[in-house]
This record gives structure tokens, C-alpha cells and sequence, in this order.
């Protein structure tokens, strides 16, 4: 099943919007992107956003700066992680 419509972005993986921290940055993209949308008259088009990320994919950081309070979790409870995936977690 394709997407109606698609606003297309070259920026790493779970940071569509951009840089953490740039207001100015992602408003920007959002604003692009809602144009974008409101402009494709064809099912199906793909419009390429005007944006690029600053450095190169190579050197993109996409690890925070500290583990989530999950990993922590289960880096020192393995076992729990089969209960967490089958959605059966006691309360």
C-alpha cells in the first residue's frame, strides 16, 4: 500500500524534523513539508524537501547521551524482556 502523498527528506532516522534544539530548523521543515502537501495534485507524487543535514551520514550521532531509563532497566533484568514483548507485565 503506497502513501497518497509523500514529502521527502534526506535526514538520518528518527530525526525527521531535525536537530534537536532548532526551533527555527524544524518549523521551517514543517512548514515546507504542510506546502509540500497542500501542492501535489497526482495519488502517488513525491516532492523532495529542500533541506539537508549537516554533516555527513558517517559521522551522524544517533545515541543519546544516556541510555534510556528502559535499557538501563533491562541491561540489569535481562529476563524481563520476553514478559515486556509478549505485553505481559505485571503491574
Amino acid at each position: 500500500m503506497g502513501a497518497p502523498r509523500v514529502a521527502a527528506i534526506e535526514y538520518p532516522l528518527g530525526r525527521t524534523l531535525g536537530q534537536p534544539d532548532d526551533t527555527a530548523g524544524q518549523l521551517a521543515v514543517l512548514r515546507a513539508t504542510l506546502a509540500a502537501l497542500q501542492s501535489i495534485r497526482t495519488p502517488g507524487e513525491v516532492v523532495h524537501l529542500p533541506f539537508e543535514w549537516p554533516e555527513p551520514p558517517k559521522q551522524v550521532k544517533n545515541e543519546p547521551p544516556e541510555a534510556p531509563p528502559i535499557a538501563k532497566y533491562l541491561s540489569r533484568n535481562p529476563w524481563f524482556l520476553p514478559k515486556l514483548l509478549s505485553r505481559n507485565v505485571p503491574a
